[in-house]
């Protein structure tokens, strides 16, 4: 592999003795991981999905190595949504961040996805998840992986953070900013990374860094947690940018990371670093406190579906899933219906792409069933279903988008691996394919 020079140079630097065990490690196959998803099965299940081996990574509960290679996303259990393909590494920074049941949380810089369902995961279907994605080509990946996985408690928006913050103002319990870097912990898995390096965008990356932070800082509640993570190790990027953080910033401290992976920083020891050596591509991650007050602004989400068209999409709920709807919280936009989080703040000038979870397309005096709505549902919640084997030519066939022989009439899921990846219609023995045509495994 072709790398940089300066980087050369200044990674000789920085690592003095064990730069040569790091060189070495250029001349070996990149690390390859898969993560569980608690919204969709086990430990168990996940292991008797798979054609490979898995184990245990040291950077969260629920990431492995495995020796998976190319066609992993062609999977029945992929479609279905029981694991994230990730590097192991690319899972501390979510380790550190801590999310805890019922709160609320912030994923500032989030597609493709990777760091936002594994939130989604630990917060295990209460609370609310805020993933946002500045870039409008990068939110359509992030939309589907939550969709896949199925998330039902989270917003996605599309809006530069300096537009974004100030309307969430003292709102979240956490907030992660896995922010954009130069990605030298990227180099072993993409060469187009180590051709695009240079020492001034190094630069630039640190001052954008610094930038994000200081607009992520003001949404954090009193006591509430801040995670900064890179996949670069770049001083400046990495500790440089902690330093500015903590200058400009007093009504935050730095905490020591509870952590077994990785290494101490540079500095003072209390954010990590992740080297090739470490068992990971490359990683920094650093954690702060807001100890200072800092009121929330946030108004409050009025905006609920009411009267006749509300209580026919709770009527489809009942013809498919088993469950009490007296509580729930529906909205339309245009001709759609979702399934709103618990709790939501006001949403006007957000720039939000979708709240909640697709229940349904309203089709002149008819409602549709959306895909989402089955995904963010297990086996054992839908009413009628058809269980497929995961080596079996049917549910190849459904991925496909072909239709299957079955019993029963009305709108049926469709599970594999013990979870739901999608739905059909039954009528006269067949079921008619409902699988979104741009998700279908069409080789």
């Amino acid at each position: 592999m072709n790398l940089p020079g300066e980087f050369l140079s200044r990674m000789e630097a920085q690592l003095g003795s064990e730069y040569p065990a790091f060189l070495a490690c250029y001349e070996r196959p990149a690390y390859r991981g898969v993560r569980l998803n608690p919204l969709k099965c086990g430990e168990k299940n996940l292991r008797e999905s798979l054609p490979f081996e898995l184990m245990p990574s040291p950077f969260s509960r629920y990431s492995f190595y495995a020796d998976c290679r190319e066609g992993i996303g062609k999977l029945p259990a992929h479609h279905a949504g029981i694991f994230y393909s990730q590097e192991p590494s690319a899972s501390s920074a979510v380790t550190a961040l801590d999310p805890q049941p019922g709160e609320r949380i912030l994923d500032l810089c989030a597609a493709p996805g990777g760091k936002s369902t594994q939130i989604a995961g630990e917060l295990m279907g209460s609370g609310l998840l805020w993933a946002n994605e500045p870039v409008r080509q990068r939110a359509g990946a992030l939309m589907s992986n939550l969709e896949r996985l199925g998330v039902r408690n989270a917003v996605v928006s599309c809006a530069y953070p300096e537009r974004l913050c100030p309307g969430l103002t003292g709102y979240f319990h956490r907030v992660l900013v896995d922010a954009p870097c130069s990605g030298e912990g990227m180099f072993r898995r993409e060469e187009r990374a180590a051709k695009e390096w240079s020492p001034q965008g190094v630069e630039a990356c640190a001052r954008r860094q610094l930038g994000i932070l200081d607009q992520a800082a003001g949404t954090i509640m009193e006591w509430g947690v801040l995670v900064y993570s890179t996949c670069t190790f770049s001083y400046a990027e990495n500790e440089g940018v902690v330093r500015e953080f903590l200058r400009g910033h007093p009504e935050f401290e730095q905490e020591k990371l509870p952590a077994a992976f990785g290494r101490e920083d540079m500095d003072r020891g209390l954010g990590r670093r992740i080297y090739p050596m470490d068992g990971g591509e490359g990683h920094f991650v650093a954690r702060f406190r807001r100890v200072g007050e800092n009121t929330c602004r946030a108004g409050e989400h009025r905006d609920r579906l009411k009267g006749a068209p509300c209580q026919k999409a709770k009527e489809l709920m009942d013809r498919l899933f088993f469950g009490d709807r007296g509580d729930i919280r529906l909205s339309q936009a245009r001709d759609r219906i979702f399934l709103l989080p618990d709790e939501l703040p006001e949403l006007s000038g957000l720039s939000v792409l979708r709240a909640g979870a697709e229940l349904c397309e309203v089709r002149q005096s008819r409602l549709e069933p959306s895909h989402g709505i089955f995904m963010c549902h297990r086996p054992e919640d839908c009413r009628d279903r058809l269980e497929l084997p995961a080596d079996g030519p049917e549910i190849r066939e459904y991925l496909r988008g072909g239709e299957l022989d079955c019993d029963g009439a009305g709108y049926m899921a469709v599970c594999v691996n013990g979870a739901v990846t999608g739905f059909g219609k039954a009528s006269n023995g067949r079921l008619k394919n409902r699988y979104p045509k741009g998700l279908r495994d069409l080789s």
